[in-house]
């Protein structure tokens, strides 16, 4: 995640009744961050097989494990 969301902030924001919009606000934010993250990472995976196909293709072995070790770390984050 590109944000730090921290438990103590969190409910800071719930603990307030008044503040019951700023709970919610704080988890959407939260969702959205974590959903453009997901988005991110997918189309970089998908991003990193056309480049390990085109080395394939290409006969460039330097490409192919470069490409194919971010892949492998990538996945291995998920």
């Amino acid at each position: 995640m590109d944000k730090f969301y921290s438990y103590t902030d969190f409910l800071k924001a719930v603990g307030h009744s008044q503040h019951a919009n700023e709970s919610e606000k704080l988890l959407n934010d939260i969702y959205l961050d974590l959903f453009l993250n997901r988005m991110k990472r997918l189309q970089r995976i998908e991003q990193l097989k056309n480049f390990i196909d085109n080395a394939l293709d290409e006969k460039n072995e330097a490409a192919f494990y470069k490409y194919a070790q971010e892949l492998n770390e990538l996945q291995e984050s998920s």
